[in-house]
């Protein structure tokens, strides 16, 4: 056995990844001629006759918080940082030059920020003053750059008022990481009143770290604010969008439903830094910057310039995910601010502002628009409802304090939107006194969903994934609302997105689709990551300026997603599920859409498994079967911004033998196999 073991891992030293990847699929291919295992090969029994339950179709999904730079300098396609010099140091992201010196000449420009009374949520914009023709400017650096791309057009926009003296020209240029001009612009402010101003630019280079320099000719005085800069290729073409290209690796996973805002961000390290979604809707430049509470959550990875600005708020995730086909999950603050920070909680006489925002948060989405939200809606561009479905209270909040404001809510929620389901949380851990004390409480009071978290190591997940076996099934369901192997350890910098953690996430997965009568959605956590701005690893998503990838987790969880099906069919290896006999894991289900029955398998043992399925009660099977493998030359692989799919999925047909069929798994292997049967 360790002979051909050897076979398989062909002159790792020298074999590149695409050498490795034939190999896998020769190995899956051609089993007939290997010389396997001395013990028997494994028997696995599908019932395509009798489905013991219903996968719904928010089985996968998404969850995304603002972490990592996953949304300003992220998903959310704004260029420009602190754009709004709302930053508690305003001048954060912005410095001023002259051209051709590195030192500033006062006498030929300045800049001030003042703080005005037109907006209260917007109350900070910048005062230039230029004196004299010696060129002064002022330059934004972006996030951790700009990403700039030849022959993509850039919108510039700027709030402004000539405040004295003649109009002024400002001269935009978007510059690379040297101060070549990749593409230039102009606009000229002219009166006192607050208007927008626009211009387009060609960009003539790509640039990972470029910038914007915004040059003023002429003398006098001229107010700025939304100083922005967006490219033109957003998601659908957008203003005020979203990178297209994370926005499709989120559409192509297809997901059932799209969790948002957080997360950890929902509560805030106290009440006033918590998310109000109220204060995240409406105009842009009306909308609340604040603090970002990943800003120094972490010693090891402190983010001094990570606020939010909101441009990225409800609506903007309402319509993303309406956008991809799922269903939108908002998460509320339960007036309980993080338990790992502050543990501010607000007195039980005062939870009433709370509570209404969440009854006003289901009129925004649902309302008709003539209600005060579905108004608002309708003013924003979208006069019809969002369908929300469900709704989130609170996130990983523990103890009676919690209890008691979830209680509040659902008596209100219940109260005037009695179909609305609530997704309620049992603290951060899945296990322990903490745990087991919100499971007894919530069970108690017949909870819609609650939702469980699991980060732990990858031995964790594959000696879990018989977790739900017995959970109860007329009791809530579960919301597997974030979980992720750990490489290292739980918030260890070191985490890496290697093939170990992904290969036991779909072993334990396979447990929760053998369990979709109990476990109705499940979602990897955290999404995004900025490979330059991250906080926590491991993510599904990691992007810099320009490029973007999905790990091998990301492909895991696509796999599943795209092949969720209708029905959970038994699996069963000696009469009982497949759950790490022979190192082996193993779902079934049928996709009454297509007509097919899919096998989910893993492999998690470190020699190729043969394995013989048969499919009973299926009348006719077709002759041939589609599949798709993922597997890596070693457990530490990974993928990265130069090999962005050295780990993903390979396809290719199986053949069928009446109705059975002969796999050999490849070592440390995730499979899917669809087959057409009558």
């Amino acid at each position: 056995m360790k002979h051909h073991h050897s076979i398989f891992m062909i002159r790792k030293s020298r074999c590149s990844n695409a050498i490795v990847h034939v190999a896998l699929f020769c190995l899956l291919m051609n089993s007939s001629h290997l010389v396997l295992s001395q013990s028997d090969p494994a028997v696995m029994v599908v019932d395509v006759s009798k489905p013991v339950a219903d996968v719904q179709p928010t089985m996968w999904g998404i969850f995304f918080e603002d972490i990592n730079f996953g949304a300003d300098g992220g998903l959310y396609a704004e260029l420009v940082k602190n754009r709004s010099f709302e930053f508690d140091v305003p001048m954060m992201g912005w410095t001023e030059q002259n051209k051709g010196k590195f030192s500033i000449n006062r006498e030929s420009g300045s800049m001030l920020i003042m703080n005005g009374t037109l907006k209260a949520s917007n109350p900070r914009f910048a005062r230039v003053t230029i004196n004299s023709d010696k060129g002064y400017g002022i330059t934004n650096e972006g996030f951790r750059g700009m990403g700039i791309k030849k022959d993509v057009s850039y919108n510039f926009s700027v709030w402004a008022s000539q405040s004295s003296g003649d109009a002024m020209k400002m001269r935009i240029e978007l510059v690379d990481a040297a101060g070549k001009v990749l593409g230039e612009g102009a606009v000229t402010p002219s009166g006192k009143e607050w208007k927008k101003y626009e211009v387009s630019i060609l960009a003539n280079g790509t640039e990972p770290k470029g910038k914007l320099n915004i040059w003023f000719e002429g003398k006098g005085t001229v107010d700025l604010d939304m100083v922005s800069l967006f490219p033109s290729d957003t998601w659908k073409k957008r203003a005020n969008g979203l990178r297209a290209d994370l926005v499709q690796l989120l559409a192509d996973m297809k997901p059932g439903f799209l969790r948002f805002p957080g997360g950890c961000i929902v509560e805030g390290r106290d009440l006033d830094t918590r998310y109000q979604w109220k204060k995240t809707v409406g105009q842009l430049e009306n909308r609340e910057q604040m603090i970002n509470r990943w800003n120094t959550e972490f010693a090891h990875r402190p983010a001094p310039d990570y606020f939010q600005s909101f441009g990225l708020g409800f609506f903007e995730y309402f319509q993303l995910a309406e956008d991809i086909g799922a269903e939108p999950l908002p998460i509320l603050s339960c007036g309980m601010a993080c338990q790992f920070n502050t543990a501010e909680v607000v007195p039980m006489d005062q939870l009433d502002p709370y509570i209404q925002d969440a009854l006003d948060l289901i009129e925004f989405a649902n309302g008709d628009i003539n209600t005060e939200w579905g108004k608002l809606r309708n003013s924003m561009g979208h006069p019809t409802p969002f369908s929300l479905k469900m709704i989130g209270v609170g996130n990983e909040q523990w103890g009676p304090q919690y209890i008691e404001r979830y209680q509040a809510f659902v008596k209100a929620l219940k109260s005037k939107y009695p179909a609305i389901k609530i997704v309620t949380s049992n603290g951060p851990f899945p296990e322990g006194e903490l745990f087991e004390y919100a499971d007894k409480e919530l069970r108690g009071m017949n909870a819609d969903i609650i939702d469980e978290h699991y980060y732990n190591k990858p031995e964790w997940f594959l000696k879990n994934s018989t977790r739900y076996d017995k959970y109860d099934r007329k009791g809530p369901k579960i919301f597997a609302g974030e979980y992720a192997a750990q490489s290292v350890a739980t918030v260890s910098p070191d985490n890496k997105n290697n093939w170990e953690c992904a290969l036991a996430e779909a072993a334990f997965m396979t447990g929760l689709e053998r369990n979709a009568e109990v476990v109705t959605m499940c979602s990897y956590a955290p999404l995004f990551a900025h490979s330059e701005g991250w906080q926590w690893t491991p993510d599904l998503i990691w992007f810099n300026n320009l490029k973007a990838y999905g790990t091998p987790n990301y492909y895991v969880q696509k796999l599943f997603s795209l092949n969720k099906g209708t029905h959970v069919l038994p699996m069963l290896m000696g009469n009982t599920p497949v759950t790490g006999q022979q190192g082996l894991y193993a779902s079934a289900v049928l996709d009454k859409n297509s007509g097919e029955v899919v096998l989910k398998i893993v492999n998690a043992s470190a020699e190729p498994k043969q394995s013989n399925v048969e499919l009973r009660g299926a009348k006719q099977a077709s002759a041939s079967g589609k599949f798709s493998m993922i597997g890596s030359e070693t457990l530490s692989g990974v993928n990265g911004f130069d090999q962005p799919m050295a780990i993903s999925p390979k396809e290719g047909t199986v053949a069928m033998k009446g109705k059975k069929i002969n796999l050999t798994l490849p070592p440390h292997s995730f499979s899917v196999i669809r087959v057409k049967v009558n």
